[in-house]
C-alpha cells in the first residue's frame, strides 16, 4: 500500500496552478484567490491625526492652573489651524493633528469653560497621536498572490480605495456517482435502495472551499452511461471527482470506462483508515480523482487529499493547511496497521490545552459522527495510542476552507 503522506503530496500536485486571470468588483471577491501583489496606494492614516476625542497642545505650553484659550474646534474632515503658542484646539477622533501639536490630552483629563481648558492630570508628550503610515504604507505588499479573500481583507482593500481585484478564474468541478441502489433525496424509496448521500455531501465540501460551480451527474451501472457522463463532466469542467465503482466488481464500470477514453489510471490503496481505496487518472489533461463509495470514506479522502489538489487549482499559495496537536481523552486506546483518521470534538481546558475526544462508534459506516466532529484525529500505524497521548489535527476549519 501506498503511505498516507506520500498519496497526499502526490494529489497536492496532481493538477497545475492557474495561469489566466481576470478581475472582479471588490463587492463579489469574498472567497476569490488573489492573482497579484496588492500594494497600498496611500499611507494610512494619510496624516497624522487624533486617536481620542480631547484637546490638541504642545506639551510644554501646559502650566498647572492655568488654562489654555481654545483656538479653534476642529472634527474629523476639518483642515485644522495651524495651533498658536500658548493656545490649545477641541480635536475629536479622527481629526487630522494641527501643525505645532505634539500631544492630545483625552476630554476625561480636562476641564473646558468659557475662558479655556484646564488640563488636570500631565499627559505624556506624544500620547493619543496616531502617526501618518502607521498601519499601512504606500508601496508596502498587503496581501500576496494566492490568498483567498476574507472579510477582513475587503476592509483593508477598501481602506485602500481598490474597486477592483486581479483574481485567478473560479474553479469548476464535476461529481460522478455510480451505483443503481442510490435514488435521490426526496424520492421514495424501493426495495433495496438508499440514498444518495454522497453527491450533496461532496457539493457542499466544495462550496465550503469556495467552489461555486459543481456539477452533480448519477449514472447508471452500465459502461456506456458512465462514459457518457464522464464525458459530459470534463467539457464542463477543470476537475472531476467519481464515487464507487473504481474496484472490480461486475458492475464497477468507472475503471474500464476512464481506460476507454484514454485515461491513464492509477489505481492506489492508500495506508489510510477510513479510505483506503483510491485512485488519480487523467483524461485530456484533467485530473479525475476516484473517490471510495462509503460516505465516510469518501468524506475523509476528500477532506485530507482532495482539498490541497482543489486549493492548488484555485491557485492558493498553501494547498496544506497546517495541523495541531491535542491530547487524546477518554478510556479507549487504538493501534492499527494503517494511519487511522478518527472523528473527534476538541475542546479546550482551563490551561489552554487541546483536548481531543473521540465519537464512540469509528465504524466507516456510521454517517451521523460527521455533524458530530470537528476534525480527524490521526494514529499512526502501528504505534500503540492510549489516553494522554497527542495526536494530530486535522481541524475542518483548516482543511475544508
Amino acid at each position: 500500500m501506498i503511505e498516507f503522506d506520500v498519496a497526499q503530496q502526490r494529489l497536492a500536485q496532481a493538477g497545475q496552478a492557474p495561469t489566466q486571470t481576470e478581475h472582479c468588483e471588490l463587492a463579489h471577491a469574498l472567497g476569490r484567490i488573489l492573482a497579484q501583489d496588492i500594494t497600498a496606494q496611500l499611507d494610512m492614516p494619510p496624516a497624522d491625526n487624533s486617536a481620542m476625542d480631547g484637546y490638541a497642545l504642545r506639551l510644554s505650553d501646559i502650566v498647572e492652573g492655568k488654562e489654555l484659550p481654545i483656538q479653534q474646534r476642529c472634527y474629523a474632515g476639518d483642515i485644522p489651524e495651524p495651533l498658536q503658542a500658548g493656545m490649545a484646539i477641541r480635536i475629536f477622533t479622527g481629526s487630522m493633528l494641527p501643525a505645532g501639536a505634539d500631544t492630545v490630552v483625552i476630554q476625561e483629563n480636562c476641564q473646558e469653560d468659557e475662558h479655556g481648558v484646564r488640563i488636570l492630570e500631565m499627559p505624556v508628550a506624544g500620547v493619543n497621536i496616531r502617526r501618518r503610515g502607521e498601519d499601512m504604507r504606500m508601496g508596502d505588499v498587503l496581501i500576496t498572490t494566492g490568498t483567498k479573500l476574507t472579510a477582513a481583507h475587503i476592509a483593508q482593500l477598501a481602506a485602500q480605495g481598490h474597486a477592483q481585484l486581479p483574481v485567478y478564474p473560479q474553479l469548476t468541478v464535476g461529481i460522478l456517482t455510480t451505483g443503481d441502489e442510490l435514488t435521490p433525496a426526496g424520492q421514495p424509496l424501493q426495495a433495496g435502495q438508499i440514498y444518495n448521500s454522497n453527491a450533496p455531501m461532496l457539493r457542499a465540501q466544495l462550496q465550503a472551499l469556495g467552489v461555486e460551480s459543481v456539477h452533480a451527474v448519477h449514472a447508471k451501472d452500465t459502461l456506456d452511461a458512465i462514459q457518457d457522463a464522464l464525458k459530459d463532466l470534463l467539457q464542463r469542467c477543470d476537475l472531476v471527482l467519481t464515487v464507487g465503482g473504481v474496484s472490480v466488481g461486475e458492475k464497477d464500470f468507472v475503471k474500464p470506462a476512464i481506460e476507454g477514453m484514454g485515461g491513464q489510471l492509477d489505481l492506489w490503496k492508500v495506508r489510510m483508515k477510513p479510505g483506503k481505496p483510491l485512485a488519480l487518472a487523467y483524461i485530456d489533461n484533467k485530473p479525475l480523482v476516484c473517490l471510495p463509495g462509503n460516505p465516510v470514506s469518501s468524506y475523509a479522502v476528500f477532506s485530507l487529499m482532495v482539498s490541497p489538489l482543489i486549493r492548488r487549482l484555485q491557485g492558493r499559495k498553501d494547498a496544506l493547511p497546517a495541523t495541531r496537536f491535542g491530547i487524546l481523552q477518554g478510556e479507549r486506546q487504538f493501534k492499527g496497521d494503517r494511519e487511522e483518521f478518527i472523528r473527534v470534538q476538541v475542546d479546550n481546558d482551563e490551561l489552554g490545552r487541546l483536548l481531543v475526544r473521540p465519537f464512540g462508534n469509528q465504524g466507516s459506516g456510521v454517517i451521523s459522527s460527521l455533524p458530530w466532529a470537528q476534525a480527524l484525529a490521526r494514529i499512526p500505524a502501528d504505534t500503540t495510542v492510549v489516553p494522554g497521548d497527542a495526536v494530530r489535527l486535522y481541524e475542518y476549519s483548516q482543511w475544508q476552507a
